[in-house]
This record gives C-alpha cells, sequence and structure tokens, in this order.
C-alpha cells in the first residue's frame, strides 16, 4: 500500500520540481543513491522498471526507504500495462509513471488514488489522459520536442500540469528553459547520476548535484 495519497504525491512534486529517475539492479547501491537524493532535498524519486526482477529490487527498497527516508514518495517508472502497474502498486509504490499512455493503467491506479504520469506528446493524447484522471503529464522524450513542445501545448490548455523527460541536466540554463517554459517538474536520470560516479560510490556528488539542481529550479520559477 501506498505510504502518501495522490494529493500528497503531487504536493511533493510540485514542492521541488524535480524527480530524480533510476534504476540499479543491486539494492543496497539503489538505497544509497536514493539517500543521497533525499539528502540533497529530493522528497519524490522514481525507481524505473528497466531489468529482470526488478520488482524485487523495488520491493526491498521500499521497506528501507519508509524507515530510512520518511517524507519520501517513492514511485515506479517505465511502466506500460495494467498488470506491472498493480505489482508495483502492491509494493507500495506512491506513484506510477511511463513512457506511453495506457488507459487501463490510469484504472487501477485510480482505484487506489495512486498518481499516474503517462508519456505523451500530442495535445489530443494529452487530453485523453487528462479525461482518465491523469493530473501530471509526462511529455517524452523532452530531448527532441525541446520546450516550445510545452509553451505551445500549454497555450490552448494551461491548466496541465507537465513533467519533462530525457534530455534534462542539472545546469542552470537548461533547467530554467523548461521551467521558464512552464513545466510543473522535469524528470531527470543518467545526467543527475554518472555512470563513473555511481561506480565510485561517490554518493556526496549526488547529493550536491540535487542540492544545486533544486535551487536552479527554485530560482528559475521566481524568475517566471
Amino acid at each position: 500500500m501506498a505510504t502518501f495519497d495522490k494529493i500528497a504525491v503531487l504536493q511533493k512534486i510540485g514542492a521541488t520540481g524535480m524527480v530524480p529517475v533510476f534504476y540499479h539492479e543491486d539494492a543496497e547501491t539503489a538505497k544509497q543513491v536514493i539517500r543521497a537524493c533525499y539528502e540533497g532535498g529530493v522528497r519524490a524519486f522514481e525507481f524505473t522498471n528497466r531489468g529482470d526482477f526488478a520488482h524485487d529490487v523495488f520491493g526491498e527498497v521500499v521497506r528501507w526507504a519508509r524507515k530510512a527516508c520518511p517524507e519520501l514518495a517513492l514511485g515506479a517508472g517505465s511502466v506500460v500495462d495494467a498488470p506491472t502497474a498493480s505489482l508495483y502498486i502492491q509494493l507500495g509504490a506512491d506513484f506510477i509513471v511511463g513512457p506511453l499512455f495506457n488507459p487501463e493503467i490510469a484504472k487501477v491506479c485510480n482505484r487506489r488514488c495512486i498518481p499516474y504520469t503517462p508519456g505523451c506528446v500530442t495535445v489530443s493524447e494529452v487530453g485523453f489522459a487528462q479525461e482518465v484522471g491523469c493530473d501530471l503529464i509526462k511529455i517524452f522524450p523532452g530531448s527532441i520536442v525541446g520546450p516550445g513542445l510545452v509553451k505551445s501545448l500549454l497555450a490552448p490548455m494551461p491548466w496541465t500540469k507537465i513533467m519533462v523527460t530525457g534530455g534534462v541536466s542539472p545546469e542552470a540554463d537548461n533547467l530554467s528553459k523548461w521551467f521558464h517554459a512552464g513545466v510543473y517538474c522535469v524528470g531527470m536520470g543518467s545526467k543527475l547520476f554518472p555512470a563513473e560516479r555511481i561506480a565510485a560510490a561517490d554518493w556526496n556528488y549526488i547529493t550536491e548535484k540535487c542540492r544545486e539542481s533544486l535551487e536552479f529550479i527554485a530560482k528559475a520559477r521566481k524568475q517566471n
């Protein structure tokens, strides 16, 4: 069962403006990364369903995080079908994220009052997702569509909450472009977690990058 309800999760995501996106087959490594992000101010974290037995790692991490990072909303990403969403919800996921829009996932998440953030690109996809209760929409891949799409989409649909993922980096210029375009939050993966830093167990680097990124986001929001 989720630790936080739908409203609380969306508030956490909106308050910080950033959701780290990460997967690792080793639960202990995942725990260290999550703790580093949490110490850097992160309050929502997406563990992606990427590798074999990823759900086993997620289950162990959730039990640990509830004690080690009590204010953290921990979600599951890269979810493309309803059975997988149900599996992660049973393991304690606070939210579900996908690279595509599947209305069957929305039904599962709505039944348990859990946010479902689907991947969309077109205005029609966004509209259909909102009709089935998706409050936060993922624009993916951000590196392809760019901030211009966000501005264009928000013009006729200003009520839309957008999380952009893919092509987001922990740099002031990059983050300011997205927030000036009007995003609600960003999802950040490999550029926040360089492979060499993970291999070296440089957790302090991740903490500082998260802290710095949140400062850039706060500054960009004030300039809007």
